[in-house]
């Protein structure tokens, strides 16, 4: 159980030490480092959703035979479904709209706020994919060793560090202080320990859909890369920079997963 705890930390510590980095760096981090850290992230996610959930999900519903691809793609698609209606119920700024007026009903809410609640928003199914790929290994199910689910839990503090920057460093440059712009980036990093200690718990009690599960979280990531951090990283005329850092997280995510799984 040590380990679980563990691997469910080792996320939320990757967003609060990047947060830190407010306490070190006097400017917000330009648009060209933030679109490489964007990139980065995008890369180590789309390899997490293929290799630590969407593969183990088929591998778990072999005994289907030729239909094995039916609980990862029905998962798949409701996590998608999931973050759709999220990202349309929760007030949020998209990445990239740090300078701009929000509109709407949600005009009345400070910016600082809206933004803590897009990254927020991206960490929840970060939190569920830790939690259930921990829960396939408790489960002792075959294709999840405690080295794979702890490659997932690396792989995404990896990429939530620059996430951690990304918020404490922008609220930092529109004037709010350094601890409250330190506090902004944990926050948003805080629903990924609660999400992941959830997850645990439900596909602890009804394994049968873990499969499901895994694949789920696979989509909400997916959701929040193509719909959020992709745009993001592209923005600008000079935009390899983005490409070349997506590339590097796929495959560093993508090296330890096999390496460690």
């Amino acid at each position: 159980m040590n380990q679980v705890i563990q691997g469910i930390a080792i996320p939320f510590a990757g967003t609060t030490l990047g947060a830190c980095l407010v306490f070190f760096m006097k400017n917000e981090l330009n648009r060209m480092v933030q679109r490489c850290l964007t990139g980065f992230a995008a890369g180590v996610m789309v390899a997490a959703s293929i290799w630590s959930l969407i593969i183990p999900s088929i591998d778990q519903s072999s005994s289907l035979g030729q239909f094995a691809f039916v609980p990862a793609f029905i998962g798949f698609w409701i996590g998608i479904a999931f973050l759709l209606i999220l990202d349309h119920a929760v007030p949020h700024l998209h990445l990239g709209e740090e300078d701009t007026k929000p509109e709407g009903p949600h005009s009345n809410l400070d910016r600082t706020t809206l933004m803590v609640l897009a990254v927020t928003i991206h960490n929840i199914p970060e939190g569920m994919a830790v939690g259930v790929v921990w829960a396939g290994w408790l489960a002792g199910n075959v294709g999840i060793s405690a080295a794979g689910a702890l490659a997932l839990s690396l792989g995404i503090a990896i990429q939530n560090f620059p996430e951690g920057a990304i918020v404490s460093m922008p609220l930092h440059a529109q004037g709010v202080s350094r601890g409250k712009s330190f506090l902004g980036g944990f926050l948003s990093g805080a629903v990924e320990p609660v999400g992941a200690i959830i997850t645990l718990i439900a596909a602890s009690q009804v394994t049968t859909i873990l499969p499901y599960l895994l694949s789920f979280a696979a989509g909400a990531m997916m959701y929040v890369v193509v719909e959020e951090l992709i745009p993001e990283m592209s923005e600008g005329k000079h935009s390899d920079e983005g490409v070349l850092m997506f590339a590097l997280g796929f495959t560093i995510m993508m090296a330890l997963d096999v390496a460690l799984g």
